[in-house]
């Protein structure tokens, strides 16, 4: 059997977990939604679907992305839940040899964002945190350091895994990292009515850094719209969108509506990649949206 799972943290322990389970000794292919959606990646009856979209013909599929649900029972197990590395253990949980409730619940703090503005401000403070931000996903040149983790995960706790060289290295510059984004995220990101939108189009590439930082830093915005060049294509334009984990009034179904502009994810969160030629016909509709802040709220993309 083959796992197919995204590159981030939620992905990188569905995998641990899935490899522990059913004893896969196979290398992990990292894959992300688009690549399942519009069919770039062959998926076969071997495979394991983990934090992704389903595709036709798998084994096993796990998932918890509101614009991903099916309307049929599908093998695996789907449900609105904070992470589907939860869904995964709460499957498997019998067959497994260690004890990964820690892993796991760190799984549903970090990709449900339930985060204080401590741990926001200071995530080298917090382990599990800390380890999550060493998995942007944005480069497939990483595959080597997200099996090395999944390797890591599976037999150490997280003391040790933080004290492995590759790891403190990705660490250590992930800090390094983070006081530079909060000074490009202030520079680059300006507010409309309840929205930031921070442009990284002329940084490239474009950078990364701590993602929850924005809301700290504008408070008053209950949304925020990234808007970058793909850094495996730059004829793409991703743009992220996410619920502010602080001010809690954004009311626009993120995943439904990015479904609409070649993307997906969960009511609060979720992103798209398009041909740049487009941005200037979608990008003003995603922010329109999120603007009228409207239940629902899904513009024509004709």
């Amino acid at each position: 059997m083959r796992i197919v799972t995204r590159p981030d943290f939620d992905g990188v322990v569905c995998a641990v977990l899935l490899k522990d389970a059913l004893q896969i000794e196979g290398p992990v292919s990292w894959v992300e939604p688009g690549d399942v959606q519009k069919g770039r990646f062959a998926i076969d009856t071997q495979d394991i679907l983990a934090n992704l979209p389903y595709a036709s013909g798998c084994a096993l599929w796990f998932d918890h992305h509101h614009s991903n649900r099916m309307d049929r029972p599908i093998p695996g197990l789907f449900r609105m839940a904070p992470s589907a590395a939860g869904l995964v253990y709460e499957y498997y949980r019998d067959n497994l040899h260690r004890d990964y409730a820690e892993l796991v619940r760190a799984a549903d703090k970090i990709d449900s964002a339930d985060l204080t503005m401590a741990e926001v401000f200071c995530p080298e403070a917090h382990p599990y945190l800390l380890l999550s931000m060493t998995l942007p996903g944005h480069s497939r040149k990483d595959t080597t350091y997200w099996d090395h983790l999944v390797g890591l995960l599976l037999a150490q706790d997280i003391s040790a895994v933080l004290a492995d060289p590759l790891v403190k290295e990705r660490c250590d510059a992930v800090i390094a990292q983070n006081d530079a984004y909060q000074k490009l995220l202030i520079e680059h990101t300006r507010c409309e009515a309840s929205v930031a939108i921070t442009d990284f189009r002329n940084l490239v590439p474009a950078p990364d850094g701590n993602r929850f930082l924005v809301y700290a830093l504008f408070p008053q915005a209950n949304v925020h719209m990234k808007l970058r060049y793909d850094a495996n294509d730059p004829n793409l334009l991703a743009v992220s969108v996410g619920h502010s984990i602080f001010n809690k009034t954004c009311r626009v179904d993120v995943g439904m509506l990015l479904q609409r502009y070649q993307g997906g994810g969960h009511y609060t969160v979720g992103a798209c990649r398009f041909p740049r030629q487009f941005a200037d016909e979608y990008v003003p509709k995603i922010l329109e949206a999120l603007i009228e802040n409207k239940p629902g709220a899904l513009p024509d993309v004709s």
